[in-house]
């Protein structure tokens, strides 16, 4: 049970505060620079099948680590650096082989996502670690 709900708060920490960053600042910022090739509709289970593997991964490499050591603040810097290197990845690949992939939406998405999963895996482990004891 200690690992059902340290994904299922964590997972929800995570989508809710990446829809809202989707809708209020990514959307408007890709749409213009890359608006041409965008669906007018996003494929939300391509979303939701990344946020299920992904969670999954904050849990593994940052969540389980910390929780281990007993150092919640531990879950948010490993969580930023999975963060950074899975954001980087994407963001720079696009801005490396895409046209009118600006450095704007690398550097914005790539702080975000650095930020957004040392937030999730922080809030995951300390949620559990306290209502655990």
């Amino acid at each position: 049970m200690f690992y059902i709900s340290l994904y299922l708060v964590t997972a929800i920490v995570f989508v809710m505060l990446d829809v809202i960053m989707l809708k209020k600042v990514l959307y408007p910022l890709f749409s213009s620079n890359i608006g041409a090739i965008m669906n007018e509709d996003p494929k939300m289970g391509a979303a939701a099948l990344f946020w299920l593997f992904y969670v999954t991964g904050i849990i593994w490499f940052a969540s389980i680590p910390a929780v281990a050591a007993g150092q919640p603040s531990q879950a948010f810097v490993t969580g930023c650096i999975l963060g950074l290197l899975a954001y980087g990845t994407y963001e720079f690949t696009n801005f490396a082989t895409l046209r009118g992939w600006s450095l704007q939406m690398v550097a914005i998405d790539v702080t975000w996502g650095s930020i957004l999963t040392g937030i999730s895996a922080w809030a995951g482990v300390l949620a559990v670690r306290t209502f655990s004891q």
